[in-house]
């Protein structure tokens, strides 16, 4: 299994499609069809990641691009963050070397799980080159978690990216976790 490299990111971020799904996110707030919790150190992939999803017909609640939020943080960031949350059918974490020092992506990943469960929740691991190298999952809690593979799966047929769940080795293209029931 690979993962998306820094620069297949930065190649979803130019395309066309990628700067419409950034307008469309920061637009007026509507339901999306997930929730992107991420390390802010990892903002500059947010448009590629953004550009990746709309490739599937998905729409991505980025706080970064959310108007309503204000900085500093507070107790009403958390309760926005709450019901966005608990709004979006999908919760996404962008995995990458920044994730463990994030004070945000434990939070919301514990309340997606609460919310939600574990099927509807996935990990998006992203990493400077293309590697196979899983040690990201053996970060304390991440290894519970389905997580947005390329390529094949062993024992599976289906598309070129999937969402593979350890737990018990199901498997869901990427489409259809998005948009379908999973459990």
């Amino acid at each position: 299994m690979a993962f998306l490299t820094y620069e297949k990111i930065a190649e979803f971020a130019r395309l066309d499609e990628a700067r419409r799904e950034i307008r469309k996110a920061a637009s007026a707030p509507t339901t999306k069809t997930l929730f992107l919790s991420h390390s802010s150190k990892d903002k500059s992939h947010i448009p590629g990641v953004l550009g990746f999803f709309a490739g599937f017909g998905a729409t991505v609640y980025v706080d970064e691009l959310d108007l309503r939020l204000r900085r500093p943080t507070s107790p009403d960031t958390a309760r926005l963050l709450r019901k966005e949350i608990s709004s979006c059918p999908r919760f996404v974490v962008l995995v990458s070397p920044n994730s463990h020092e994030s004070k945000w992506i434990p939070w919301e990943l514990g309340l997606a799980d609460g919310l939600k469960g574990v099927a509807p929740v996935a990990l998006l691991p992203i990493r400077p080159q293309s590697e196979s190298d899983e040690t990201w999952g053996t970060q304390e809690y991440l290894g519970l978690y389905p997580r947005v593979v390329f390529g094949p799966v062993k024992g599976h047929v289906g598309d070129i990216w999937n969402v593979l769940d350890p737990r018990d080795d199901k498997c869901w293209g990427l489409k259809k976790w998005l948009f379908e029931e999973v459990s």
